[in-house]
């Protein structure tokens, strides 16, 4: 009672003698006390004591978080808070189940090439360049000198020899690779591939997200422009690298908080609808009013693999019956969420095939169809995060 009353929370007068009743009168109100506490914890870093005084009034866990959200300056340090409503994925080096763990992988390692934003080309990223043989059975990638990972210490070609080596050992992995015979480091400062085959799709493969590489004794150290230096349950937290080798990001914290209460449908939103950006000052927020809203794009595809069992018209028929049947209809998803599509891309439209008439389908699908050949389903929906699934 005494600390509460310097701290100026209460006012306590108490009265002496027997069956005298003292006065208590209360000086702010709990939800200002637990937003300063809130401001208070961040301050001084400690985000995991702001989520849980937000548990305090569930209720309340929009109203409470927004200020936090969105851009903030904390510490002179321009830092991005994320409410996400999910936990995530362990980020580790190889393939990554969902869209938001793939592309924070993207953020805390690097590969020895990388897409470029505007072509979409393979470029150098820790290799600054690279050549290839006539044959097409010898690529040479030399890399960076001012190369870093995130615990400071510098980058070896042998360091990532020994990663590409323990890729390789992943049976995904194996078969994106399944041209290359071995590795070697031919110079301080090279990385020599020697191919069973020409691939030159190579340097497209390194680039992606699951050829990146981590540290071949801490894998959760990169090089990339984010380290992650912090990974609970409730809260992930990516802090810039100083010594990145290219642009250096203008944020320098992103905070991914995961707060599924915040998207409960009794709330009015769900995953479809993970970010919301509020503009104004917190005082301003009970008098906030929708301007916009959206769903980021996404996509589903199916396909058949080839058999023996189905004929070319036959796997034709199979998905023309699926796209033009009103099947999408009938599965149990918001309205409109998912809607046919007659291009895989903008400019790329889907072949309409007539499939004629006498073309017969087996009475029983299975029976035409090993269990390896069967339809596969692969889902994608893109709202800050990506599933897929088999049917």
């Amino acid at each position: 009672m005494r600390q509460a009353q310097e701290a100026g929370w209460l006012e306590w007068q108490a009265q002496s003698g027997r069956g005298k009743r003292g006065q208590l009168r209360f000086l702010v109100t709990p939800e200002s006390l637990r937003n300063a506490m809130m401001e208070q914890a961040l301050e001084t870093g400690k985000q995991q004591d702001v989520l849980e005084l937000a548990q305090l009034a569930p209720g309340e866990l929009r109203t409470l978080l927004q200020p936090f959200m969105g851009g903030q300056w904390q510490n002179d340090t321009p830092t991005l808070r994320i409410p996400y409503y999910r936990p995530l994925e362990p980020l580790q080096p190889g393939f990554l189940p969902g869209r938001a763990e793939q592309h924070l992988a993207g953020q805390i390692f690097s590969g020895l090439t990388r897409f470029d934003n505007n072509t979409q080309r393979p470029i150098g990223d820790l290799a600054h360049h690279w050549e290839t043989s006539t044959d097409g059975l010898r690529w040479d990638f030399y890399l960076r000198s001012t190369l870093h990972w995130h615990n400071g210490d510098a980058v070896k070609a042998s360091h990532l020899h020994q990663r590409l080596l323990l890729l390789l050992q992943l049976p995904a992995l194996d078969q994106l690779f399944i041209s290359v015979k071995r590795i070697e480091v031919t110079h301080p400062q090279c990385l020599t591939f020697f191919l069973h085959r020409p691939d030159y799709w190579l340097a497209h493969r390194l680039a992606s997200y699951c050829s990146h590489l981590a540290h071949p004794q801490f894998p959760l150290i990169g090089t990339g422009p984010f380290r992650l230096t912090q990974f609970t349950a409730e809260l992930v937290r990516l802090e810039s690298h100083d010594y990145y080798h290219l642009r250096h990001p203008l944020l320098k914290a992103v905070e991914y908080w995961i707060t599924p209460p915040l998207f409960e449908k009794d709330l009015g939103t769900s995953c479809r609808h993970p970010v919301q950006i509020t503009i104004g000052k917190p005082e301003e927020l009970q008098r906030v009013s929708q301007v916009s809203s959206g769903i980021s794009l996404g996509f589903c595809y199916l396909t058949l693999r080839k058999s023996p069992r189905l004929s070319l018209w036959q796997a034709r028929k199979v998905i023309s019956i699926i796209h033009q049947s009103g099947l999408l209809q009938t599965l149990e998803v918001g309205e409109n969420l998912i809607t046919a599509s007659n291009a895989l891309l903008p400019g790329w439209t889907i072949p309409q095939w007539q499939v004629p008439d006498e073309v017969k389908l087996p009475k029983n699908l299975d029976a035409g169809l090993s269990p390896t050949d069967r339809t596969s389903y692969h889902g994608r929906t893109s709202t800050g995060d990506t599933g897929s699934g088999r049917l």
